[in-house]
């Protein structure tokens, strides 16, 4: 079946059942009805990942909250499916099917890597804007910045930005702050 999707005319628009049939260990994404294969992300992605998550699950709160390392899908629409580095949703389980997230998460991330930018800070923006996930953080190892986003009536605004040094603010998780030196070594 993996043949049957991936080699269908480039135009032709994939579904969420479209992506469930593929067959093979690759990672991808649907965006817009569009199938991307996602490379395997580097080292150094995954250690900022970990500091990251090092810096969150402190906090967590299972009764209320749950912070997920990718891979996990998140399913936006029929033809949207993404996999952030990290997701955070409110009142565990709420959107949680079959193991995958249905309906936007509250919370994001996503660490951009030259090959990742247009699609991290265009193409995903404007999906998570679009459906609703209320906080979506950016996090850029090369330039050493992280930018936080939250959705203010049906809009993304920047919220906190640090580059270099200095610290940014989620705007849903109250209270919870870090330093950019600190995940950006």
């Amino acid at each position: 079946m993996k043949e049957a999707v991936l080699d269908r005319p480039k135009g032709e628009v994939l579904t969420y059942e479209d992506y469930l049939r593929l067959e093979d260990e690759r990672r991808y994404e649907l965006i817009n009805g569009r199938l991307e294969e996602m490379p395997a992300p580097t080292t150094e992605h995954q250690r900022i990942l970990k500091r990251l998550m090092k810096a969150i699950l402190p906090m967590e709160d299972e009764s209320k909250w749950e912070v997920l390392p990718s891979p996990v899908d998140v399913i936006l629409s029929e033809n949207v499916v993404l996999q952030p580095d990290i997701v955070i949703v409110f009142q565990q389980g709420k959107n949680e099917v079959r193991g995958r997230i249905f309906g936007p998460p509250d919370l994001v991330v996503e660490v951009v890597s030259p090959s990742s930018y247009a699609r991290d800070r265009y193409e995903k923006f404007s999906l998570y804007e679009r459906y609703g996930v209320k906080e979506y953080w950016l996090v850029y190892p090369e330039y050493r910045a992280i930018e936080v986003w939250c959705l203010k009536d049906g809009k993304y605004v920047l919220h906190s930005v640090a580059v270099g040094s200095g610290e940014v603010e989620s705007c849903v998780l109250k209270g919870f702050k870090v330093k950019v030196e600190e995940v950006l070594k």
